[in-house]
């Protein structure tokens, strides 16, 4: 986990630096979150609207099979779609987003693949969701929002070191298969200035990554106790509904 720290000091500094700059005043003061044109009524632009986003993902993996992999890694990658808000009040807000992530772990299992070779050394498995996170957004400050909820993901491609594979186990040709369906929670912060905002967020999975594990193959090394884990840290640009 010590790749993983750097990114996290980063992302720490970048979000509690950028609500100390959207409360400075003066002649060329940064705009506040309610200063966008009221081109739809006067709606408050921190609570109705919709936008693009995207940024850095740093996933991991969780579970109790952990403990079967060896020099466990940070994957590094990314993640990017769209999102809309509905306001309640000032105050609260719901936010559904559609995301395109890229996931996966690092590390090495120690064990033969479907070819029946050894797998030594760096181990890597991308996988490919398409993401709904439904968030509740309460505003603690005027630019400043934490937000929570729940996320359904839907895997649609798996890449063992690089190399393609199948979701399913189709006839036996592989020693286990992967879930198609994921779901967790995801909470973190959000920052704006302006139509601008920056935020950080961490999502748990609660789903098991692989599914139908044939022992004969893998030996007896469980493998199908592993879930989703990611920090993942967002730019994105709003607009008024």
């Amino acid at each position: 986990m010590k790749n993983l720290i750097s990114p996290l000091l980063l992302a720490s500094g970048l979000l509690l630096s950028v609500p100390t700059l959207a409360q400075t005043t003066g002649p060329d003061g940064v705009r506040s979150s309610t200063d966008y044109p009221a081109a739809s009524g006067g709606s408050d632009s921190r609570n109705t609207g919709f936008g693009i986003k995207g940024g850095f993902t740093a996933a991991h993996f969780r579970g109790d099979d952990k403990k079967n992999y060896s020099d466990e890694g940070v994957y590094n990658t990314f993640h990017a779609g769209i999102y809309a808000q509905y306001g309640f009040s000032d105050k609260i807000s719901i936010q559904p987003e559609l995301l395109y992530s890229r996931q996966g772990f690092a590390g090495n299992n120690g064990l033969t693949n479907a070819q029946g070779q050894k797998i030594n050394g760096a181990y890597d498995t991308r996988l490919d969701y398409i993401q709904v996170p439904v968030l509740l957004v309460y505003n603690i400050l005027d630019n400043v929002s934490i937000h929570a909820g729940p996320q359904v993901s839907l895997l649609t491609k798996v890449r063992e070191n690089g190399v393609e594979r199948k979701i399913a186990n189709e006839n036996g040709n592989f020693s286990y298969a992967y879930n198609s369906l994921d779901y967790g929670l995801a909470a973190g912060l959000e920052a704006r200035v302006g139509p601008a905002r920056v935020g950080g967020r961490y999502v748990a999975g609660f789903n098991e990554i692989i599914k139908d594990q044939d022992f004969t193959k893998t030996g007896n090394r469980a493998l199908t106790d592993i879930k989703n884990g990611a920090f993942q840290v967002y730019v994105g640009i709003g607009f008024n509904r």
